[in-house]
């Protein structure tokens, strides 16, 4: 039998195969013809006409803020990655798979992913919490006795938690990610120098020079339509110029982690206190967020070594192993 796990992300969607490893990282978006389900392009192809379609071409993203917003869409848009894959229908009958689901993730939410394993003709389908796989991928020793603490920053959401094999402990999924910083980021290089930039160009400009760290000077040209005249123009943005946009941020993410550690027993708040906090998902890569959360925190903070891969790395730890994913499976 095949065995995958997928992480359905908001921004990206990732698959790892049994056998070979991480086998797909793509956009989860769609291009589809405006007022029809036509589909033009899917993953990449689509992400890279965000900005520069005209009014005949609508980009979708079947996935936001961790929950399937469109159905249809995201069962073409998976079916295609499996075929990426070499998994067509046939095969997909064969295949087991693990979705990696946010924190807390609700009947309602669950009942969605089954239906789109069923509309992509999938086998066999488990269900697993993002913290738990999150903490497997970073290879992480879990025990009923050795309690962790995991922050997972995706690209719509974040997923905070403390917990250990018996379970949750603590723990939350907040409909905050990466992609909130590249719309404050758009709206501030308008205010600061009358110019309009695209989400792929902020997106482009908070991996470059987004930075926790007040006096980083690091500075990255970006593109654009002036506001005023409406011709092109360019601009030096340097990190200080968005500093604000991502502080905001990550002040947002300590609240909330502040917020599930008052929720801890005694004993549990002592194990953390000695172990620390694991970052991972795309967001962890932000240029000094383990050091300002360290700081505001007043904990250790470690930043996973393949950040934005935890979550699907330990879902196919999961997948590999039955006796794990009998332990960690939400029953369904």
């Amino acid at each position: 039998m095949i065995k995958l796990a997928i992480d359905l992300g908001s921004s990206v969607t990732k698959i790892f195969k049994i056998g070979s490893g991480i086998v797909l990282a793509e956009p989860s978006c769609v291009a589809v013809a405006t007022g029809t389900s036509e589909v033009k392009a899917i993953g990449e192809d689509a992400k890279q006409l965000i900005g520069k379609t005209a009014e005949y071409t609508t980009i979708v993203t079947p996935v936001f803020e961790a929950d399937i917003v469109n159905e249809t869409m995201a069962a073409v848009m998976l079916t295609h990655f499996l075929r990426k894959i070499e998994i067509n229908r046939a095969r997909a009958r064969k295949t087991e798979v693990v979705f990696c689901v946010p924190c807390g993730a609700s009947d309602e939410l669950l009942d969605k992913y089954y239906r789109l394993a069923e509309a992509c003709e999938i086998g066999n389908v488990n269900f697993s919490e993002v913290p738990f796989l999150s903490a497997f991928g970073q290879g992480l020793t879990l025990s009923e006795t050795n309690p962790v603490f995991v922050v997972d920053i995706g690209g719509g959401n974040t997923n905070i938690a403390a917990f250990s094999l018996d379970g949750i402990i603590a723990g939350i999924a907040i409909n905050i990610g990466g992609g909130n910083i590249d719309s404050q980021i758009i709206d501030r290089i308008a205010e600061s120098y009358n110019l309009k930039i695209g989400l792929l160009t902020s997106e482009k400009l908070k991996m470059t020079v987004g930075s926790l760290y007040v006096n980083d000077d690091e500075k990255f040209v970006v593109n654009g339509r002036d506001i005023t005249s409406g011709r092109p123009r360019s601009v030096a943005v340097s990190s200080s110029d968005i500093y604000d946009c991502v502080k905001l941020f990550a002040d947002k993410i300590a609240e909330y982690t502040s917020m599930v550690l008052t929720k801890l027993p005694a004993e549990v708040s002592a194990s953390i206190w000695r172990c620390g906090i694991y970052l991972s998902g795309g967001g962890a890569q932000m240029i000094g967020l383990d050091d300002y959360l360290s700081k505001a925190l007043q904990l250790d903070v470690m930043v996973a070594e393949e950040p934005q891969m935890a979550t699907v790395l330990g879902g196919g730890a999961a997948i590999g192993s039955e006796d794990l994913l009998e332990t960690i499976r939400i029953d369904y």
